[in-house]
């Protein structure tokens, strides 16, 4: 049975009971506690903390999932991967245990004719919590269970909590014998790679607290409603009905593996190392293509970080497998055309998707180049040392600089004679991921205490939210708020959020900031600051009382500063503007993954590779400003979610939509996007948009910045002023500035040329006399010069010419440069020098000491730089007491730095 008709089996069987059948939520949900959406129960989550009422007594839902912790150890097993899917159903004080079960043996056992998955009774095991008679009874009259079939096991495996104060409960587990050729008999207790855990239902019954592990935490008491959340491992479900050894041989992962096996020349199951690169293949490249169809980018943080991490393991694990070509090309279509079948929407989508897969890759290939070069120099100074181990903290430096993979480094140092060590790297990635989850840990139960606001919104109601049709409202305070609790009043002075009845003010979303303005009453006033909404339903104004003192059901004038509402307006409509005018000119694939808009100014990110040309910015701009002159119409209209897709209205990735949505408009097709912002009433109201910045947020995505309305008039009006300004000092026309900086221009290099000229004949001058001066130590003339006002250049210029005045007797010559206040040292040794045991690239570290500095070279010459000027005197003595020591038969300072 292919997976997705698993996925749609399970559908089907929910619908037809009952249950509301919700779409996935996009990866990136916005949760502050996740990275990605990682349980099919996380776009609940608000329900079971009671921070929302859900809008259905029951739903259900196959959930995109993506699990990054031990990305490292993916491919080793045969049971986990990045990226699965969740088939869950919920229940929200509607039905318990016995619902719970009779759901799941339906859907397990039932004939394949009735929609069912057709699992065989005979085959099925249970878990249940130690203690929960009430499950244990239920699967023996339900299912007919016998008991040796139903095992109990401790808190550890059958109690569920999101690991923080809030709901939990016990939970059931059903497992499938898949026979003695797996493992040992006797139950999941026993061996769980014969009896497979296929689904976990959970009981969420009781109120937890002060929780201090798995297995140890208070209960409070019971739940005010008992809760459903299930979750089955959809890939788990399809191996098992497919009869595959595991999730990489199912019909929606293994084609890529045969892909991958064609290009490399290397056969699936023939070696287990290989079969480890295969499945990081297989598996990546899914997860990629998963997380780039929600929007995700490459790039050096957060959630870009970890789709680079994927791509590029899954191209270096094709190098390893011996194939060099890029390999995302012949890869990523394979899974899109797999996966399309449940997400048709990647299908829409693969042009971007694969514009930014495969700038990745290019971008990739130069880091293995630039990464090559480090790796020699790092394998050079290893062995120059007289070592045969690279040690782990520069294998550490390759990996977590400059984004090479420990497998290469192992291989390369293999080819050089050299071995890693790979205890010490492995040591340092142990304190980086330590660090890491001590951070994820300090976010950890961040979950907003939503209670007060739950209380506002339980006992007045949904906020009566009017900023669409005014910007001005007579209202009630209906709740006060300080430092998160509730308060009688807000005296003048303090800083504090007020809840109204009725309210025009906009709350910061989908971009856009929130409205400024004020609130007025009888004897005084409060600006307000900020608008947010912290539970669906209920807007929040966080304000400063003025004067006079604000307290609850006093009525009060509710306003809207004008003139920030219109700014405001310009602003996202001239992002919607933008956008479009994006399209027009790159093309479709040009989508925003990002935006954010203030009165007068608005920046948007979108795919795109490579920098935008000034051609292609000012065409950009002239679309945009034609769009205002054509004085297009602006309309909103709420709709279905399927019927604004139907007509084309894009989304903005990362965002979660209800069934119903507002779909903006702009001079019709042209411009239609699902959006909740306020805009103006026809284009040209927006006045004028000036873009200002095209930049890179990462690879394959970058930012255009613009203003909009009069402050976009303000901006061109001083560039206007700027150029006038340069033109009366030029004593030239504004037209003609350009040719006049110009001529400027071509004069001081010309200058600076004949100033270079100069520079290098009074070194030259000045070498003769310096190497006159060398001082002999134990037959080594050492000469040691500061060279006032000198860069790099010129002191290695200076030191190579004194140094070759000095043939016929063994010379070692240091110069260091003070330009700009920074140390730039050159150490030149001659081959006589050399031949004494004198190195340039060991001399080069005594040198870099004093200054705050380092360097490095080779035997004969050898470069750094500093912080420090006040240390150069210390440096030149420094190097000076290494020379003499060595000549007159101390320690010898050679290339091993001995």
């Amino acid at each position: 049975m292919k997976t997705a008709e698993i996925r749609r089996r399970f559908l089907d069987h929910f619908e037809q009971s009952g249950h509301t059948v919700v779409p996935s939520a996009p990866l990136l949900l916005d949760d502050p506690n996740l990275l990605f959406v990682n349980a099919g129960m996380v776009p609940f989550k608000p329900y079971f903390l009671q921070q929302e009422t859900p809008p259905f007594d029951r739903a259900t839902s196959v959930q995109k999932c993506v699990r990054t912790l031990d990305i490292e150890e993916v491919g080793k097993t045969t049971r986990h991967g990045t990226f699965f899917q969740m088939n869950g159903n919920f229940s929200f004080g509607d039905y318990f245990k016995a619902g719970a079960i009779e759901h799941a043996w339906g859907l397990i056992t039932g004939s394949l004719d009735s929609g069912a998955l057709g699992i065989d009774p005979e085959t099925v095991w249970v878990t249940v919590l130690d203690g929960d008679d009430e499950a244990r009874g239920l699967w023996r009259e339900i299912a007919g269970l016998p008991d040796e079939r139903i095992q109990a096991r401790g808190l550890l495996d059958n109690y569920w909590h999101m690991g923080v104060a809030g709901p939990g409960g016990p939970c059931s587990e059903i497992y499938i014998d898949r026979g003695p050729a797996y493992g040992p008999d006797g139950g999941p207790v026993v061996d769980e790679d014969r009896f497979l855990e296929i689904w976990n239902l959970v009981f969420m019954q009781e109120e937890i607290t002060n929780v201090r592990a798995k297995d140890d935490f208070d209960v409070v008491g019971a739940l005010p409603s008992k809760n459903i959340d299930t979750g089955m491992g959809l890939e788990r479900v399809a191996y098992l009905l497919q009869e595959k050894q595991n999730l990489y041989e199912i019909d929606e992962v293994y084609p890529v593996i045969e892909r991958a096996s064609e290009l490399s020349g290397r056969r699936y199951g023939a070696d287990a190392g290989d079969d480890v690169r295969f499945r990081v293949v297989a598996d990546h490249v899914r997860s990629g293509l998963m997380l780039m169809g929600d929007g995700v980018t490459p790039g050096n943080e957060s959630r870009g970080y970890v789709l680079r991490r994927l791509l590029r393991r899954a191209v270096r694990s094709m190098r390893l497998l011996g194939f060099d070509d890029r390999a995302l090309p012949e890869l990523l279509p394979v899974s899109k055309d797999l996966m399309k079948v449940s997400y048709p929407e990647l299908e829409a989508d693969f042009a971007r998707i694969e514009q930014v897969a495969y700038a990745e890759e290019d971008a990739f290939r130069q880091t293995l180049g630039k990464g090559t070069q480090i790796f020699d120099l790092a394998a050079e100074r290893t062995k120059a040392d007289g070592g045969s181990r690279l040690s782990g903290d520069r294998a550490f430096a390759l990996h977590d600089t400059y984004g090479f993979p420990i497998d290469l480094t192992l291989e390369m140092a293999s080819e050089q004679g050299l071995s890693v060590d790979e205890g010490g790297f492995r040591s340092l990635m142990a304190e980086q991921r330590a660090r890491a989850k001590a951070d994820a840990k300090s976010k950890k139960g961040s979950h907003a205490d939503t209670g007060v606001y739950r209380a506002a919104l339980d006992a007045f109601g949904p906020t009566d939210w009017q900023a669409y049709t005014t910007v001005e409202t007579e209202s009630r305070v209906i709740a006060l708020l300080s430092e998160g609790a509730s308060a009688p009043a807000l005296p003048e002075g303090a800083v504090g959020e007020v809840v109204l009845d009725r309210t025009p003010f906009y709350a910061e979303s989908g971009g856009q900031n929130a409205d400024a303005g004020t609130l007025e009453w009888d004897g005084g006033r409060a600006e307000v600051l900020d608008v947010q909404r912290p539970v669906r339903g209920l807007v929040v104004h966080q304000v400063r009382v003025l004067s006079g003192e604000l307290t609850l059901q006093t009525p009060l004038h509710a306003g809207v500063d004008p003139q920030w509402r219109l700014g405001a307006c310009q602003a996202h409509s001239g992002t919607h503007v933008v956008h479009a005018a994006l399209r027009e000119v790159l093309g479709p694939t040009a989508l925003q993954s990002g935006s954010y808009n203030r009165p007068g100014y608005l920046r948007l990110d979108f795919g795109w590779n490579g920098a935008l040309a000034p051609e292609q910015l000012h065409d950009v701009e002239v679309a945009s400003n034609r769009a205002l002159r054509e004085d297009l119409p602006v309309s909103a209209a709420v709709m279905p979610l399927e019927r604004a897709r139907e007509v084309g209205a894009l989304a903005l990735f990362g965002e979660t939509y209800g069934e119903d949505v507002r779909v903006v408009e702009i001079g019709g097709p042209w411009s239609r996007e699902l959006c909740g912002g306020t805009h103006v009433q026809r284009s040209s109201q927006i006045g004028t948009v000036v873009v200002t910045s095209d930049s890179s947020v990462g690879a394959g995505n970058r930012r255009v910045e613009a203003i909009v309305g009069l402050e976009g008039f303000e901006y061109l009006a001083r560039e206007r002023d700027l150029v006038q300004q340069v033109g009366t000092m030029l004593k030239s026309s504004p037209t003609d500035v350009p040719a006049q900086v110009q001529k400027l221009l071509d004069r001081l290099k010309a200058t600076e040329k004949e100033l270079d000229k100069l520079k290098a004949a009074q070194l030259g001058g000045a070498a003769a006399g310096i190497a006159e001066a060398a001082e002999d130590l134990g037959g080594v003339a050492f000469v040691g010069h500061r060279a006032e006002g000198a860069g790099g250049g010129d002191a290695r210029s200076l030191a190579l010419d004194v140094r070759g005045r000095l043939q016929g007797r063994p010379a070692v010559v240091v110069v260091i440069g003070d330009a700009g206040g920074k140390p730039a040292v050159v150490v030149a040794v001659n081959d006589a020098a050399q031949e004494r045991g004198l190195s340039a690239n060991a001399l080069i570290t005594a040198v870099g000491g004093p200054i705050g500095g380092r360097g490095g070279g080779k035997a004969d010459v050898a470069q750094g730089g500093g912080s420090d000027q006040s240390g150069i005197p210390a440096a030149l003595a420094a190097a000076r007491e290494a020379v003499g020591r060595a000549a007159t038969g101390g320690a010898a300072v050679d290339g091993a730095g001995r």
